[in-house]
Protein backbone atom coordinates (compact mmCIF):
# COMPACT_ATOMS: atom_id res chain seq x y z
CA UNK A 1 0.00 0.00 0.00
CA UNK A 2 1.35 3.56 -0.77
CA UNK A 3 2.32 5.77 2.14
CA UNK A 4 0.29 8.48 0.98
CA UNK A 5 -3.25 6.03 0.86
CA UNK A 6 -2.85 4.84 4.38
CA UNK A 7 -1.99 7.91 5.50
CA UNK A 8 -5.35 9.55 4.33
CA UNK A 9 -7.64 6.07 5.44
CA UNK A 10 -6.05 6.54 8.84
CA UNK A 11 -7.01 10.09 9.23
CA UNK A 12 -10.28 8.95 8.07
CA UNK A 13 -10.50 7.02 11.09
CA UNK A 14 -9.38 9.41 13.38
CA UNK A 15 -12.06 12.22 12.41
CA UNK A 16 -13.96 11.36 15.70
CA UNK A 17 -10.77 11.66 17.53
CA UNK A 18 -9.06 15.02 15.86
CA UNK A 19 -12.82 16.53 16.80
CA UNK A 20 -12.70 15.85 20.28
CA UNK A 21 -9.05 17.32 20.20
CA UNK A 22 -10.51 20.15 18.25
CA UNK A 23 -13.55 20.96 20.98
CA UNK A 24 -10.81 21.01 23.76
CA UNK A 25 -8.68 23.83 22.01
CA UNK A 26 -11.25 25.38 21.32
CA UNK A 27 -12.27 25.70 25.17
CA UNK A 28 -8.75 26.57 26.01
CA UNK A 29 -8.56 29.49 23.64
CA UNK A 30 -11.89 30.55 24.79
CA UNK A 31 -10.12 30.58 28.53
CA UNK A 32 -6.64 31.93 27.71
CA UNK A 33 -8.94 35.06 25.75
CA UNK A 34 -10.89 36.15 28.63
CA UNK A 35 -7.97 36.14 30.81
CA UNK A 36 -6.24 38.70 28.56
CA UNK A 37 -9.79 40.49 28.02
CA UNK A 38 -10.00 40.27 31.78
CA UNK A 39 -6.68 42.06 32.33
CA UNK A 40 -7.27 44.43 29.25
CA UNK A 41 -3.63 43.85 27.86
CA UNK A 42 -2.43 46.07 25.30
CA UNK A 43 0.55 46.90 23.16
CA UNK A 44 2.35 48.69 26.25
CA UNK A 45 2.42 45.06 28.62
CA UNK A 46 4.65 43.91 25.18
CA UNK A 47 7.13 46.81 26.29
CA UNK A 48 10.82 45.89 27.38
CA UNK A 49 12.49 46.54 30.94
CA UNK A 50 16.26 46.19 31.52
CA UNK A 51 18.39 46.47 34.64
CA UNK A 52 16.78 45.02 37.88
CA UNK A 53 13.33 45.08 36.35
CA UNK A 54 11.24 46.88 38.78
CA UNK A 55 7.74 48.25 37.67
CA UNK A 56 7.54 45.97 34.90
CA UNK A 57 4.13 45.90 34.24
CA UNK A 58 3.93 43.71 31.54
CA UNK A 59 5.88 41.12 33.21
CA UNK A 60 3.60 41.04 36.49
CA UNK A 61 0.57 41.18 33.96
CA UNK A 62 1.60 38.20 32.44
CA UNK A 63 1.64 36.24 35.55
CA UNK A 64 -1.94 37.20 36.46
CA UNK A 65 -2.72 35.77 33.24
CA UNK A 66 -0.91 32.93 34.00
CA UNK A 67 -3.12 32.83 37.80
CA UNK A 68 -5.75 33.18 36.06
CA UNK A 69 -5.80 30.23 33.48
CA UNK A 70 -4.32 28.16 35.83
CA UNK A 71 -6.80 28.62 38.50
CA UNK A 72 -4.26 29.47 40.93
CA UNK A 73 -3.70 32.78 43.20
CA UNK A 74 0.07 33.41 41.69
CA UNK A 75 2.77 32.69 39.17
CA UNK A 76 5.90 33.53 38.21
CA UNK A 77 6.84 33.60 34.81
CA UNK A 78 10.52 34.36 33.83
CA UNK A 79 12.93 34.08 30.95
CA UNK A 80 15.41 33.45 33.84
CA UNK A 81 13.89 30.01 34.39
CA UNK A 82 16.28 28.48 32.14
CA UNK A 83 14.44 25.25 31.27
CA UNK A 84 11.76 22.91 33.46
CA UNK A 85 14.39 21.19 35.40
CA UNK A 86 15.25 24.12 36.76
CA UNK A 87 11.81 25.70 37.44
CA UNK A 88 10.95 22.26 39.47
CA UNK A 89 14.02 22.59 41.18
CA UNK A 90 13.81 25.85 42.42
CA UNK A 91 10.40 24.84 44.00
CA UNK A 92 11.71 21.98 45.77
CA UNK A 93 15.31 23.86 47.01
CA UNK A 94 13.10 26.98 48.46
CA UNK A 95 10.29 25.10 50.06
CA UNK A 96 12.16 21.85 51.66
CA UNK A 97 14.21 21.81 54.76
CA UNK A 98 17.12 19.35 56.40
CA UNK A 99 14.81 16.57 57.57
CA UNK A 100 11.82 17.53 55.49
CA UNK A 101 10.30 14.32 53.53
CA UNK A 102 9.64 14.31 49.91
CA UNK A 103 8.10 11.75 47.63
CA UNK A 104 7.53 10.61 44.35
CA UNK A 105 4.01 9.41 43.72
CA UNK A 106 4.29 7.72 40.58
CA UNK A 107 7.54 6.09 39.90
CA UNK A 108 11.03 7.61 39.38
CA UNK A 109 10.98 10.78 38.38
CA UNK A 110 12.66 12.17 34.89
CA UNK A 111 16.24 11.76 33.97
CA UNK A 112 17.74 15.31 34.56
CA UNK A 113 15.53 15.52 38.10
CA UNK A 114 16.96 12.91 39.62
CA UNK A 115 20.45 14.02 40.01
CA UNK A 116 18.60 17.23 41.78
CA UNK A 117 17.00 15.25 44.08
CA UNK A 118 20.57 12.50 44.33
CA UNK A 119 18.76 10.13 43.25
CA UNK A 120 20.54 6.46 44.02
CA UNK A 121 23.78 7.59 44.18
CA UNK A 122 25.34 10.20 46.07
CA UNK A 123 25.61 14.27 44.23
CA UNK A 124 26.95 17.21 46.09
CA UNK A 125 24.23 19.83 46.20
CA UNK A 126 21.57 17.47 45.67
CA UNK A 127 18.44 17.16 47.98
CA UNK A 128 19.81 13.88 49.29
CA UNK A 129 23.49 15.77 50.26
CA UNK A 130 21.19 18.33 52.37
CA UNK A 131 19.35 16.25 54.26
CA UNK A 132 16.26 15.80 52.54
CA UNK A 133 14.58 12.45 53.07
CA UNK A 134 13.54 11.24 49.33
CA UNK A 135 11.30 8.15 48.62
CA UNK A 136 9.38 7.27 46.26
CA UNK A 137 6.43 4.89 45.09
CA UNK A 138 6.78 1.97 43.06
CA UNK A 139 4.70 1.36 40.00
CA UNK A 140 2.05 -1.21 39.67
CA UNK A 141 2.85 -4.43 37.39
CA UNK A 142 0.98 -2.13 34.71
CA UNK A 143 3.54 0.58 35.03
CA UNK A 144 0.55 2.80 36.47
CA UNK A 145 0.26 5.03 39.87
CA UNK A 146 -0.07 2.62 43.08
CA UNK A 147 -3.05 4.61 44.88
CA UNK A 148 -3.62 1.39 47.06
CA UNK A 149 -0.15 2.06 48.36
CA UNK A 150 -0.30 5.65 48.73
CA UNK A 151 -1.64 5.91 51.99
CA UNK A 152 1.07 4.03 53.67
CA UNK A 153 3.85 6.40 52.85
CA UNK A 154 2.07 9.40 54.01
CA UNK A 155 3.38 10.38 57.45
CA UNK A 156 3.55 13.62 59.69
CA UNK A 157 6.77 14.27 58.54
CA UNK A 158 5.62 14.52 54.67
CA UNK A 159 6.84 17.74 53.52
CA UNK A 160 6.01 17.55 49.58
CA UNK A 161 4.70 15.24 47.43
CA UNK A 162 5.37 15.54 43.57
CA UNK A 163 3.42 14.26 40.72
CA UNK A 164 5.32 14.01 37.41
CA UNK A 165 2.55 14.16 34.58
CA UNK A 166 4.14 13.18 31.81
CA UNK A 167 6.08 9.90 30.91
CA UNK A 168 9.51 11.03 30.56
CA UNK A 169 11.52 8.41 29.24
CA UNK A 170 9.61 5.73 30.09
CA UNK A 171 6.62 3.44 29.12
CA UNK A 172 4.36 4.35 32.11
CA UNK A 173 1.61 6.35 30.50
CA UNK A 174 1.17 9.98 31.31
CA UNK A 175 -0.90 10.71 34.40
CA UNK A 176 -4.42 11.91 33.77
CA UNK A 177 -6.16 14.09 35.60
CA UNK A 178 -8.74 11.57 37.90
CA UNK A 179 -5.77 10.11 38.82
CA UNK A 180 -4.39 13.38 39.96
CA UNK A 181 -7.73 14.26 42.15
CA UNK A 182 -7.87 10.81 43.70
CA UNK A 183 -3.56 11.34 44.73
CA UNK A 184 -4.65 14.97 46.08
CA UNK A 185 -7.74 13.65 48.19
CA UNK A 186 -5.43 10.49 49.45
CA UNK A 187 -3.23 13.18 50.37
CA UNK A 188 -5.06 15.41 52.11
CA UNK A 189 -6.84 12.79 54.05
CA UNK A 190 -3.24 11.43 55.61
CA UNK A 191 -1.49 14.72 56.27
CA UNK A 192 -3.46 17.91 55.42
CA UNK A 193 -0.45 20.10 55.44
CA UNK A 194 1.46 18.39 52.92
CA UNK A 195 2.17 20.49 50.03
CA UNK A 196 0.76 19.17 46.34
CA UNK A 197 3.02 19.69 43.56
CA UNK A 198 2.77 18.76 39.67
CA UNK A 199 5.89 18.29 37.22
CA UNK A 200 3.29 19.78 34.24
CA UNK A 201 5.65 19.56 31.25
CA UNK A 202 3.91 18.37 28.11
CA UNK A 203 0.49 18.70 30.11
CA UNK A 204 -0.66 22.21 29.73
CA UNK A 205 -3.77 22.72 27.41
CA UNK A 206 -3.99 18.80 26.57
CA UNK A 207 -7.10 18.86 28.88
CA UNK A 208 -9.95 21.29 29.47
CA UNK A 209 -8.73 21.38 33.50
CA UNK A 210 -5.34 21.38 34.65
CA UNK A 211 -4.06 19.79 37.52
CA UNK A 212 -4.38 23.29 39.64
CA UNK A 213 -7.88 23.06 39.00
CA UNK A 214 -8.13 19.26 41.77
CA UNK A 215 -6.62 21.07 44.64
CA UNK A 216 -2.91 20.67 43.31
CA UNK A 217 -0.64 23.51 45.84
CA UNK A 218 2.35 24.19 43.29
CA UNK A 219 2.83 23.17 39.61
CA UNK A 220 5.91 24.13 36.91
CA UNK A 221 6.88 24.03 33.71
CA UNK A 222 8.54 25.30 30.99
CA UNK A 223 7.66 27.72 28.19
CA UNK A 224 9.75 25.96 25.56
CA UNK A 225 7.20 23.49 25.74
CA UNK A 226 3.01 23.38 25.52
CA UNK A 227 2.60 27.24 27.43
CA UNK A 228 5.28 29.02 24.94
CA UNK A 229 3.23 28.17 22.16
CA UNK A 230 6.12 27.31 19.77
CA UNK A 231 7.91 31.56 20.31
CA UNK A 232 9.11 31.84 23.80
CA UNK A 233 12.77 31.55 23.24
CA UNK A 234 12.80 30.68 26.69
CA UNK A 235 12.04 30.65 30.50
CA UNK A 236 9.53 28.52 33.00
CA UNK A 237 6.23 29.17 34.97
CA UNK A 238 5.80 28.44 38.36
CA UNK A 239 1.81 28.66 39.51
CA UNK A 240 0.01 27.99 43.25
CA UNK A 241 -0.45 29.45 46.67
CA UNK A 242 0.87 32.64 47.02
CA UNK A 243 2.85 31.64 49.99
CA UNK A 244 4.44 29.43 48.73
CA UNK A 245 5.34 31.28 44.89
CA UNK A 246 6.55 33.81 47.08
CA UNK A 247 8.73 31.76 49.15
CA UNK A 248 10.08 30.13 45.53
CA UNK A 249 10.62 33.79 44.15
CA UNK A 250 12.80 34.80 47.17
CA UNK A 251 14.96 31.95 46.26
CA UNK A 252 15.45 32.69 42.70
CA UNK A 253 16.59 36.38 43.62
CA UNK A 254 16.99 37.35 47.24
CA UNK A 255 14.82 37.07 50.30
CA UNK A 256 12.62 40.19 50.53
CA UNK A 257 12.93 41.40 46.74
CA UNK A 258 11.28 38.59 45.28
CA UNK A 259 9.14 39.03 42.40
CA UNK A 260 10.23 42.53 42.58
CA UNK A 261 13.02 41.73 40.60
CA UNK A 262 13.53 40.03 36.70
CA UNK A 263 13.99 42.57 33.73
CA UNK A 264 11.89 40.63 30.71
CA UNK A 265 14.83 41.76 28.31
CA UNK A 266 12.09 42.50 24.86
CA UNK A 267 10.64 38.94 25.69
CA UNK A 268 7.31 40.21 27.03
CA UNK A 269 5.75 40.01 23.55
CA UNK A 270 6.55 36.57 22.71
CA UNK A 271 5.46 35.21 25.60
CA UNK A 272 2.33 37.07 25.78
CA UNK A 273 1.50 35.98 21.90
CA UNK A 274 3.21 32.33 22.73
CA UNK A 275 0.35 31.58 25.67
CA UNK A 276 -2.31 33.34 23.58
CA UNK A 277 -2.00 30.82 20.45
CA UNK A 278 -0.11 27.66 23.05
CA UNK A 279 -3.95 25.84 22.42
CA UNK A 280 -3.70 25.81 19.31
CA UNK A 281 -0.25 24.95 18.78
CA UNK A 282 -0.43 22.27 21.14
CA UNK A 283 -3.89 20.76 19.24
CA UNK A 284 -1.43 20.62 16.03
CA UNK A 285 1.11 18.68 18.39
CA UNK A 286 -1.78 16.37 19.68
CA UNK A 287 -3.31 15.53 16.08
CA UNK A 288 0.36 14.59 15.14
CA UNK A 289 1.31 12.08 17.72
CA UNK A 290 -2.41 10.49 17.52
CA UNK A 291 -1.67 10.03 13.38
CA UNK A 292 1.64 8.65 14.58
CA UNK A 293 0.45 5.99 17.05
CA UNK A 294 -2.38 5.30 14.65
CA UNK A 295 -0.01 4.51 11.19
CA UNK A 296 3.02 2.62 13.28
CA UNK A 297 0.84 0.92 15.20
CA UNK A 298 -1.25 -0.40 11.77
CA UNK A 299 2.38 -1.37 10.59
CA UNK A 300 3.07 -3.44 13.25
CA UNK A 301 4.86 -1.49 15.94
CA UNK A 302 4.28 -0.89 19.91
CA UNK A 303 3.17 2.58 20.86
CA UNK A 304 2.13 4.24 23.83
CA UNK A 305 -0.37 5.32 23.99
CA UNK A 306 -2.49 3.63 21.59
CA UNK A 307 -4.37 5.92 19.37
CA UNK A 308 -7.67 5.82 21.00
CA UNK A 309 -6.72 5.95 24.38
CA UNK A 310 -6.78 9.15 26.68
CA UNK A 311 -4.20 11.43 26.80
CA UNK A 312 -2.74 13.76 29.50
CA UNK A 313 0.58 14.44 27.38
CA UNK A 314 1.73 15.40 24.05
CA UNK A 315 4.18 12.61 23.87
CA UNK A 316 4.15 9.33 21.66
CA UNK A 317 6.64 6.67 22.79
CA UNK A 318 7.66 4.28 19.47
CA UNK A 319 9.19 1.09 20.89
CA UNK A 320 11.55 -0.17 17.65
CA UNK A 321 14.06 -3.10 18.10
CA UNK A 322 18.10 -1.95 18.64
CA UNK A 323 19.92 1.39 18.76
CA UNK A 324 20.46 0.90 15.17
CA UNK A 325 16.59 1.49 14.73
CA UNK A 326 16.37 4.06 17.14
CA UNK A 327 19.33 6.11 15.27
CA UNK A 328 17.51 5.78 11.83
CA UNK A 329 14.60 6.74 13.39
CA UNK A 330 15.29 9.47 14.76
CA UNK A 331 17.54 10.53 12.19
CA UNK A 332 14.71 10.92 9.87
CA UNK A 333 12.83 13.44 12.05
CA UNK A 334 16.43 15.25 12.14
CA UNK A 335 16.15 15.34 8.01
CA UNK A 336 13.09 16.55 7.88
CA UNK A 337 13.21 19.28 10.15
CA UNK A 338 13.45 23.15 8.69
CA UNK A 339 16.30 23.90 11.01
CA UNK A 340 19.41 21.70 10.94
CA UNK A 341 18.50 18.98 8.34
CA UNK A 342 21.99 17.95 6.83
CA UNK A 343 23.06 17.24 10.98
CA UNK A 344 24.41 13.25 11.17
CA UNK A 345 23.06 12.10 14.62
CA UNK A 346 24.81 10.43 17.34
CA UNK A 347 24.09 9.07 20.81
CA UNK A 348 26.42 11.19 23.13
CA UNK A 349 26.63 12.24 26.75
CA UNK A 350 24.37 14.93 27.82
CA UNK A 351 24.20 16.88 31.31
CA UNK A 352 21.67 15.24 33.61
CA UNK A 353 21.42 12.45 31.73
CA UNK A 354 22.67 8.57 33.02
CA UNK A 355 22.21 7.79 29.60
CA UNK A 356 23.69 8.38 26.55
CA UNK A 357 21.14 10.49 24.42
CA UNK A 358 20.09 10.94 21.05
CA UNK A 359 17.85 13.80 20.07
CA UNK A 360 16.37 14.83 17.00
CA UNK A 361 15.37 18.60 17.32
CA UNK A 362 15.93 20.61 14.26
CA UNK A 363 13.81 23.84 15.90
CA UNK A 364 14.02 27.44 15.93
CA UNK A 365 14.58 27.35 19.38
CA UNK A 366 17.21 25.17 21.19
CA UNK A 367 15.59 22.22 22.45
CA UNK A 368 11.87 23.30 22.21
CA UNK A 369 9.93 20.30 22.63
CA UNK A 370 6.78 21.75 21.79
CA UNK A 371 8.38 21.83 18.23
CA UNK A 372 8.52 18.59 16.28
CA UNK A 373 11.35 16.58 17.48
CA UNK A 374 12.40 12.71 18.95
CA UNK A 375 14.63 11.73 21.18
CA UNK A 376 15.54 8.45 23.26
CA UNK A 377 17.92 7.21 25.79
CA UNK A 378 20.34 4.54 25.19
CA UNK A 379 18.96 1.98 27.16
CA UNK A 380 15.92 -1.41 26.63
CA UNK A 381 13.42 -1.23 25.84
CA UNK A 382 14.70 0.84 22.56
CA UNK A 383 12.27 3.44 22.68
CA UNK A 384 12.14 6.23 20.39
CA UNK A 385 10.01 9.40 22.22
CA UNK A 386 8.46 11.46 19.72
CA UNK A 387 6.75 14.99 20.80
CA UNK A 388 5.45 18.44 19.60
CA UNK A 389 4.66 19.55 16.21
CA UNK A 390 4.34 23.31 15.41
CA UNK A 391 1.76 21.90 12.61
CA UNK A 392 0.36 18.83 11.80
CA UNK A 393 1.08 19.41 8.39
CA UNK A 394 5.22 18.74 9.20
CA UNK A 395 3.93 16.02 11.24
CA UNK A 396 2.29 14.47 8.67
CA UNK A 397 5.43 14.89 6.51
CA UNK A 398 7.50 13.32 8.54
CA UNK A 399 5.26 9.88 9.67
CA UNK A 400 5.57 9.86 5.87
CA UNK A 401 9.60 9.40 5.35
CA UNK A 402 9.14 7.18 8.21
CA UNK A 403 6.61 5.01 7.14
CA UNK A 404 8.23 4.73 3.84
CA UNK A 405 11.71 3.58 5.82
CA UNK A 406 9.54 1.28 7.17
CA UNK A 407 8.16 -0.29 4.46
CA UNK A 408 11.71 -0.50 2.75
CA UNK A 409 12.98 -2.02 5.65
CA UNK A 410 10.47 -4.73 5.50
CA UNK A 411 11.38 -5.53 1.38
CA UNK A 412 7.69 -4.13 0.91
CA UNK A 413 8.15 -1.25 -2.53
Amino acid sequence: MQTSKLIRDVEQDLRDTFDQLEDTAYTNQTRILRAFQHHRVRESHFQSSSGYGYGDVGRDTLEDIYADVFSTPSALVRSQIVSGTHAISACLFALLRPADQLISLAGPPYDTLKRVIGYEKHLPHSLVDRGINYQEIPLTSELKADLAALPDYITEQTRMVLIQRSRGYSLRPAVDLDTIKQMVDMVRARNPHTIIMVDNCYGEFVNTSEPTDYGVDLMAGSLIKNPGGGLAVSGGYIVGRTDLVDQIADYLTAPGLGKELGASLGQNRLLYQGLFLAPHIVLQALKGAVLAAAVFERVGLTVSPRWHEKRSDIVQAIILNNPQQIKRFCQIVQESSPIDSDVRLEFADMPGYADQIIMAAGTFVQGSSIELSCDAPLRTPYTAFMQGGLTYEHTRYVIGRLLEELIIQKGER
